[in-house]
């Protein structure tokens, strides 16, 4: 089932939530219905018109215990690989490789703490695995008769929640999300949508806001994480950015604008997450090493050493090289006419090399401070046509919208979401108008 609950957090956090004083807007039928007054009310979607799964959680998978068998489980530490759990409890090599060879074993090579094993046995001998990742995965693997392995990894859909958040930045935005309990992951998620748009490490400043409509997760009545981001909007300086989540015929879900415009760019307003800037695109600059004015046709990324460096776009790797200037660096050329250089880097990701294909996004290297370096940065330069542009100003072209052939789908699909985003953002004003007076 998929429910609706509303919260209002003011710029000082507090734990009661805002309570709808005004009805819900009305929709077009089948779009949604007020089934609830009570702390903001609860909405029941059409689950056709959102595109959303409704399902209730799935049965789990009948699963029979041999009477003779041994069952124990653990909980995946640190440090640890399934070969030397299996060594642990002395399970042999060749079980192992077994298990790795079924449709399934790629799985038990990517194990990660907090991730639980159950091991079934009989006469010491392995004669079933059930490997949870999370709490709506599990693999199981079950001995055949001829000693080896089948394997079948089962999904749980858990009971979908949505709820609404807003936030007013009084000093960052990992801290108000905090505030408002949303989780850091989270909060990446949320600036992801709008990093084409907004340059999270300068452009962010007390007083911007964001609201979200956000879906929660419930297994058996318990609350095990957020899921998908369905609607959002970001207020920043006074500019005011709305995307809303849809999945296309295709079956590839991104972000658009209410009229089908991709949220994404061709290129990315920064290639390092939420660093700092410390030193800007400037002609005249002073450099810090030379003490004379030499022109600084980039931006320097303050970062960790070992920070990821990602692609600002689509192209191919033209050079992946070191020089004693530059350190370890990266030109991408993108089409005819745009390149990005990355300098100073740690170290290349794995297989990053000259004529290497890359997608916006992609991790190309890491942090360092190789080559002519103060200390630990990311030295990024973005050209047009062969002349230095300031990355954070230069006009960037847009991805790809919404196919004309299927834009009314996307008007129904994402209808309610954007109607319900709205609403909840006019009764925050409201509330907002209620307490100045």
């Amino acid at each position: 089932m998929l429910l609706f609950a509303s919260g209002f957090i003011p710029e000082e956090p507090t734990d009661h939530p805002l309570t709808l004083t005004t009805p819900l807007p009305e929709l077009e039928s089948g779009q949604a219905r007020n089934v609830s007054g009570a702390q903001g009310g609860a909405l029941l979607p059409n689950a056709a018109a959102n595109g959303v799964e409704t399902r209730g959680p799935a049965s789990p998978k009948e699963y029979v215990v041999n009477e003779d068998a041994v069952v124990t489980s653990e909980t995946v530490r640190a440090g640890d690989s399934m070969a030397l759990i299996f060594a642990r409890r002395n399970f042999s090599a060749r079980a192992l490789y077994a298990l790795t060879q079924t449709a399934h074993g790629e799985t038990l090579t990517g194990i990660f703490p907090g991730a639980r094993l159950t091991f079934e046995s009989k006469n010491d001998q392995l004669t079933a695995l059930t490997y949870e990742p999370g709490p709506l995965e599990r693999v199981v693997f079950s001995r055949e008769q001829d000693g080896s392995f089948s394997s079948e990894e089962i999904f749980t859909e858990p009971e979908k929640v949505l709820t609404y958040k807003h936030g007013i930045i009084s000093s960052s935005l990992f801290s108000t999300s905090q505030a408002i309990g949303l989780p850091d992951n989270l909060t990446m998620r949320l600036a992801q949508i709008f990093q084409w748009d907004i340059d999270f490490v300068l452009d962010i400043r007390p007083g911007d806001e964001f609201f979200a409509l956000v879906e929660e997760q419930y297994l058996d009545g318990e609350f095990i994480g957020f899921g998908d981001i369905l609607s959002a909007r970001f207020v920043n300086q006074g500019r005011t950015f709305t995307a809303v989540r849809y999945t296309t015929e295709n079956g590839v879900s991104d972000y658009f604008n209410a009229q089908g415009r991709s949220m994404r760019k061709a290129f990315l307003r920064a290639p390092v997450e939420f660093s700092r800037i410390s030193s800007s695109f400037n002609l005249r600059r002073k450099h810090p090493l030379y003490k004379t004015v030499r022109p600084h046709r980039g931006i320097d990324y303050a970062a960790p050493p070992g920070t990821p460096i990602l692609a600002a776009g689509d192209g191919r790797v033209e050079i992946a090289s070191r020089t004693k200037p530059n350190g370890n660096y990266v030109v991408i050329k993108h089409g005819e006419q745009f390149v990005t250089k990355y300098l100073h880097l740690s170290k290349f990701a794995r297989g990053i090399k000259s004529g290497k294909r890359v997608n916006q996004g992609q991790i190309i290297g890491y942090v360092g401070s190789t080559g002519y370096a103060t200390g630990p940065h990311l030295h990024y330069e973005f050209l047009v046509n062969g002349v230095h542009q300031n990355p954070r100003t230069v006009s960037l072209p847009q991805a790809k919208p919404v196919n004309e052939q299927e834009i009314s789908r996307f008007r129904e699909r994402t209808f309610e979401n954007l109607v319900l985003l709205d609403h909840f953002n006019q009764q925050v004003a409201l509330a907002s108008t209620s307490q100045r007076s």
